[in-house]
C-alpha cells in the first residue's frame, strides 16, 4: 500500500510504523445518523478489504425514512462488514471493532460489540443535545467501567476534520459532512487498507475540486491521526484467502441479479424488458438495469405496480425477456396479472425483495415472509415456479435460471431475493459470458399444422409466437382454453384438463434440477434445512456443531416450487428435522404437509438475518430436548 501524498509515514512503503498484529478475520461496524455517510464508508471499507483479497460480507442496515430526525435512535444508519482471510459465510454476529459518530448510534449498537472490542467515537458529537435525543442524561463514555468492557478510542473526529479543512473556503455544513472519510481513513490505517481505490474514487464522485481535496484532506488525517496519536499501539493485518485466481469485483445482490437478468437475455438473443414501480428494497434493480440501454435493456417505471405487471406481460407477448420487480406488497397488486400469465402460458420473471411486513411493515429489513404468497398467493389453480438465491453472487445464477426455466417450459417464474442479499455484497469470480449455459429460445414460424397450445411432450410447453407473424394469429386472454385448439372453451372435462396440465408443467421442471446436496456429518440423524438467504448462517452454524462433535447434516433448497424430487426420501432418512426460516415457519408447513414430518422450526421476524451463534445454541437446545 503506497502513501499517496499527504500521509504521514516514516518508511518508504508507506506502512504504520507501529506494530502490526495478524487476525483471522475481524467483523467492523460503522453506525452514525443517517445523514452521517455511514453506507458510503462502509462501502469504500469494503471495496479497500476486496483490494486487499480478503473474503468479505457485507449487512448495511439503515431507516426506512429518507431522512429520519436527526440525533434520534431511530434514524440510526450502520453497516457491517465481515472481512476474512477464511472462506466466510456470513457478516459476522457481533462486531469486533465499532466506530459510533453519535450517542444514539452508541446506544442502539454498544451491546453488541464484543467484550475487548474497539470502540472509536467522534466524543463532540456527545453534546448535551446529542445525548438528551438519544436518551442518556450524562456522558456514557464516561460511564463507570466502560473502559474495562471494552477497548475505547475517544477522537475528536468533528473537530480535527474541521481544522484540516479550514482554509477551504467551504460551508461548515459540508464541512462537517466530510467527518466520515475522517473515519474512514483512521479504520484504513488501523486494518493496514489499500488506499488508492478510495483516493481514485474521491476523485471520480466528487466533480468540484474543492470537494475532492476537502474529502481526500479528511481521509488523510484520520491516516495520519492514527499513525501519530500515542492511543494506538498498534495495528492489524487481515492477510488474503485463499481465493480461486480470477477477475472479481465486489457485487450487491441487487446488481447481480440485473446482471443475471442481461446475460440470460443475451443468451437467449432476446430484448430484455424490465417494468417496474420503485419499492424498496427492490429498486436499485431498476436503476442498475436503466444505466446498460447500451447492451438492449429496455427499462419502464411504471405509474404502479399493476401497470409494470401488465406492460411485463405484454412485452412478453411480443417477443422479450420480461421482468417485473417489486418487493412483497407490489407482489400482492400483481397477482391477477401474474394469474393471466399463467392462463396464457407466457415467459414471465417476476422478482420480489422480500422484507418486513405486513404491509409497509419494515421496507427496509430483510424477512423470508412471502413463501406463501409466491406459492400459494393467487386465485384459482395457479402454479408458479419459485427459485429463492442464497447469496448476493447467487442472484446472479438464480436470476440466470429463472430466464432460462421460465422460456424452456413457457410459464411465469418467481425469484425470491430479500433485503439482505440485496443490499449484502461478497466478492464474486465474474464468469465469462462464452461459458454460461445457453437458452434455447426460438420463436415458432412454421404454419403447417400450428395451433397455438401445441405442446412440446418433454416441457408441455406451448409455442412462442411473435404477434403478427403470417399465419399464426392467435387468441390470448384470461378464458380457459381448449387443450388442442386454443379457442375459449367452457367444457368441465377440459378445464380440468388444462389445470392438470399447468400444473403438471411446473412439476417437470424438478425432473433437471441439480441433485440435493447434503452437507455436514454424514451419519447425522438430525436434518436443518436453509432456503433463500439463511443459507449462510445456518451452513456456518452446522460447520461449528460438527467441530463439537454434534452429528448434524444440512440440506439447502434453492428450488422451492417445484421441490428437489428426492426431498421427501431424504427428509425420512433422518430422526429430526429443523427448518430455520425468518418467518413465522412457512416451509415448515409445506414440509409438514407434503411429507407428513414433524419437523422443527426456528423462527426469527427481528428484521435482520440470522446470527451463527444463535442457530448454533438453537438447534443445540432442541437436539437435547428431542433427546
Amino acid at each position: 500500500m503506497g502513501a499517496p501524498s499527504g500521509f504521514t509515514s516514516s518508511d518508504k512503503s508507506g506502512r504504520s510504523t507501529k506494530p502490526v498484529e495478524s487476525r483471522e478475520h475481524v467483523v467492523i461496524r460503522f453506525a452514525g445518523d443517517s445523514g452521517d455517510g455511514m453506507q458510503l464508508t462502509g462501502t469504500q471499507f469494503t471495496n479497500q478489504s476486496a483490494m486487499a483479497g480478503n473474503d468479505i460480507v457485507t449487512l448495511p442496515d439503515f431507516p426506512a425514512e429518507i431522512r429520519a430526525p436527526a440525533g434520534t435512535l431511530a434514524g440510526v444508519s450502520g453497516f457491517q462488514l465481515n472481512f476474512s482471510s477464511q472462506h466466510i459465510f456470513t457478516p459476522g454476529d457481533e462486531p469486533d471493532v465499532l466506530v459510533v459518530m453519535n450517542p444514539a448510534a452508541y446506544a442502539v449498537n454498544v451491546d453488541d460489540l464484543v467484550e475487548g472490542g474497539i470502540l472509536i467515537a467522534d466524543n463532540d458529537a456527545f453534546s448535551k443535545s446529542n445525548l438528551r435525543k438519544a436518551g442518556f442524561e450524562g456522558n456514557p463514555l464516561e460511564a463507570e467501567g466502560l473502559t474495562d468492557r471494552y477497548r475505547l478510542f475517544s477522537v475528536p473526529i468533528t473537530k480535527m476534520t474541521v481544522e484540516a479543512l479550514k482554509d477551504l473556503g467551504l460551508p461548515q455544513k459540508s464541512v462537517v459532512r466530510c467527518k466520515n472519510f475522517f473515519a474512514l481513513g483512521l479504520c484504513s490505517w488501523l486494518f493496514n487498507r489499500p488506499t488508492d481505490a478510495t483516493l481514485r474514487w474521491i476523485e471520480a464522485k466528487f466533480k468540484k475540486p474543492e470537494l475532492i481535496e476537502a474529502n481526500r484532506r479528511a481521509f488523510h488525517a484520520g491516516w495520519n491521526y492514527g499513525e501519530t496519536t500515542e492511543a494506538f499501539a498498534a495495528t492489524y493485518q487481515v492477510p488474503e484467502a485463499d481465493i480461486e485466481p480470477g477477475r472479481y469485483t465486489n457485487i450487491t445482490g441487487n446488481k447481480a441479479l440485473a446482471w443475471g437478468l442481461m446475460a440470460a437475455a443475451a443468451k437467449a438473443d432476446k430484448q430484455l424488458f424490465y417494468a417496474s414501480y420503485p419499492i424498496t428494497p427492490a429498486s436499485d434493480i431498476l436503476h442498475e438495469l436503466a444505466a446498460h440501454k447500451d447492451f438492449g435493456v429496455i427499462t419502464f417505471q411504471a405509474e404502479d405496480e399493476i401497470a409494470a405487471a401488465g406492460v411485463a406481460l405484454g412485452a412478453s407477448f411480443s417477443g422479450s425477456v420480461a421482468v417485473t420487480g417489486t418487493s412483497g406488497p407490489g407482489v400482492s397488486l400483481k397477482g391477477e396479472t401474474l394469474g393471466l400469465a399463467v392462463m396464457v402460458e407466457l415467459p414471465m420473471i417476476v422478482v420480489n425483495v422480500q422484507r418486513g411486513g405486513p404491509s409497509t411493515g419494515l421496507p427496509t429489513k430483510p424477512e423470508q415472509s412471502d413463501l406463501l404468497q409466491a406459492l400459494y398467493g393467487r386465485h384459482g389453480e395457479c402454479p408458479v415456479a419459485v427459485i429463492a438465491p442464497s447469496s448476493p453472487t447467487d442472484c446472479f445464477d438464480a436470476a440466470f435460471e429463472a430466464v432460462r426455466v421460465a422460456i424452456r417450459y413457457m410459464t411465469p417464474v418467481i425469484v425470491l431475493s430479500d433485503g439482505f442479499l440485496a443490499n449484502g455484497s461478497r466478492p464474486w469470480k465474474t464468469p465469462s459470458f462464452a461459458d454460461l449455459p445457453e437458452i434455447a429460445a426460438k420463436f415458432w414460424t412454421e404454419t403447417l399444422g400450428f395451433h397455438p397450445y401445441l405442446r412440446d411432450e418433454d416441457t408441455l410447453s406451448r409455442p412462442w409466437v411473435v404477434p403478427g407473424t403470417p399465419g399464426l394469429e392467435h387468441r390470448v386472454g384470461g378464458l380457459e382454453k381448449d387443450y388442442n385448439s386454443g379457442n375459449i372453451s367452457y367444457m368441465p372435462q377440459n378445464h380440468e384438463r388444462m389445470i392438470r396440465v399447468r400444473a403438471s408443467k411446473i412439476e417437470r421442471i424438478a425432473d433437471e434440477l441439480q441433485p440435493l446436496e447434503v452437507m455436514g456429518d454424514p451419519d447425522a440423524d438430525t436434518l436443518v434445512i436453509s432456503w433463500g438467504s439463511t443459507y449462510g448462517a445456518l451452513y456456518a452454524a452446522v460447520k461449528e456443531l460438527n467441530s463439537q462433535g454434534q452429528p448434524i447434516a444440512h440440506a439447502h433448497l434453492r428450488w422451492l416450487n417445484p421441490l428437489p424430487p428426492e426431498i421427501g426420501e431424504l427428509i425420512a432418512r433422518y430422526k429430526r428435522v429443523i427448518v430455520a426460516e425468518l418467518n413465522m415457519g412457512q416451509l415448515v408447513r409445506v414440509l409438514r404437509e407434503r411429507f407428513l414430518v414433524d419437523a422443527v422450526p426456528i423462527n426469527r421476524m427481528q428484521g435482520q438475518p440470522f446470527k451463527t451463534g444463535e442457530l448454533v445454541a438453537e438447534i443445540k437446545g432442541l437436539m437435547e430436548k428431542r433427546a
